[in-house]
């Protein structure tokens, strides 16, 4: 039954979807139920830590030496979710002990890093969604008057697979899917998501007890860096930022690390000279305009400033910029200014610089933190 709650997102009307997380405990209170009652549910409900209820059909219910299986299938809605339509199952089996046990199966990630939400070895079903399993199954347990322990094994066939579109085998979970969520629901296009995934990376970096860390909105920052034949007396982790660059010092400050290089492309970075700390096209789009107002300043004429703010890439604002021989000087005002805001957000919590290039190029320039943080790193 898809729920019927919408979220609007670029003026578009999205309905929302419910996580693993969510599905896993409709699982495993089906499975309960048939385990006890002997009689498999048609469907299952429960109320989100939104506090939205969801009620779904049970897709699959068997039972067999003493194990029932239930499986619900993941509705993610209208966001592109690569879980969406999967089966999740749950095994649901007495056991000796008190409680509620559980565990992953197939298709469900294992934790092989530090710094996730379960430790090293265990089955990638994260706290809340644990909670809700738990819950789940208490609640079941108290209605049919059974007072032992139940044993809930959690899968999801295919999910091995399917793990290799997510952000799993970058986070050190091996082996499939995660069960996640924190409110049981999928808000389409979320934002929060992929800020959650990079405060994440941090919060693993720093849990190796590393100081210094390097961000890059994407392949190409540590792809140069590599190119350039740049060399560290260590090894510093590096995590991918997106354009999220405001968001990922924030949790750089909160982890406690140090210092932090950024390395990035001039079309992204170029925006931080205007202080915008997200990068996306949807939130500011002024790459022409700081080009031609510094240009403006370092002496460029009207002619070269009506050609920057037509030209279609910071790659042809360049080309403008040496043909007009203020190319140097520009690139010294934006590092200038990008260092100047990206000093400004850390507000003291850590020093940061930034390293900038263009594919067609190269290096740009370093800020003057930068150019430091390189020296003391080598």
């Amino acid at each position: 039954m898809p729920l019927e709650y919408y979220v609007s997102s670029g003026g578009k009307k999205l309905r929302c979807g419910y996580t693993t997380g969510t599905c896993a405990a409709l699982a495993a209170a089906g499975a309960a139920r048939l385990l006890l009652t002997g009689r498999a549910p048609e469907t299952v409900t429960l109320v989100t830590p939104k506090g939205w209820r969801v009620e779904v059909p049970v897709c699959e219910a068997s039972i067999r030496s003493g194990t029932a299986v239930c499986a619900v299938r993941k509705d993610a809605g209208d966001d592109a979710d690569a879980t969406d339509g999967l089966l999740i199952f749950a095994s649901v089996s007495r056991t000796d002990l008190p409680g509620v046990m559980i565990d992953g199966g197939e298709g469900i990630g294992r934790v092989t890093k530090k710094g996730l939400d379960q430790p090293v070895g265990a089955a990638a079903i994260n706290r809340v969604p644990r909670r809700m399993i738990r819950e789940q199954a208490e609640a079941v347990c108290r209605e049919t008057g059974y007072a032992g322990g139940l044993s809930v094994v959690i899968s999801a066939p295919g999910g091995r697979e399917i793990a290799q579109k997510t952000f799993n085998p970058q986070l050190g979970i091996e082996g499939g899917i995660s069960i996640l969520g924190t409110s049981g629901i999928v808000e389409p296009m979320s934002v929060q998501a992929l800020i959650d995934t990079i405060l994440l990376e941090e919060h693993q970096a720093a849990a190796t007890g590393a100081e210094d860390l390097i961000l890059t909105p994407g392949n190409y920052g540590l792809d140069f860096l590599r190119e350039q034949g740049y060399r560290f007396s260590r090894e510093i982790p590096v995590v991918k930022c997106s354009n999220f660059i405001g968001d990922a010092l924030d949790g750089a400050a909160a982890e406690g690390f140090r210092r932090v290089l950024l390395v990035g492309h001039i079309g992204k970075l170029v925006k931080l000279a205007g202080g915008i700390m997200n990068t996306h096209s949807r939130w500011a789009d002024c790459r022409a305009e700081i080009f031609c107002a510094h240009a403006a300043v370092c002496g460029a004429d009207t002619e070269t400033c009506r050609a920057l703010m037509a030209a279609p890439t910071t790659d042809a604002c360049l080309e403008i910029l040496e043909q007009a021989g203020l190319r140097d000087a520009v690139m010294e005002r934006i590092l200038a200014a990008v260092g100047y805001h990206l000093e400004r957000r850390a507000a003291g919590s850590l020093r940061v610089g930034a390293v900038i290039f263009s594919n067609e190029y190269g290096l740009l320039g370093r800020t003057e933190t930068a150019a430091r943080l390189m020296e003391e790193w080598k």
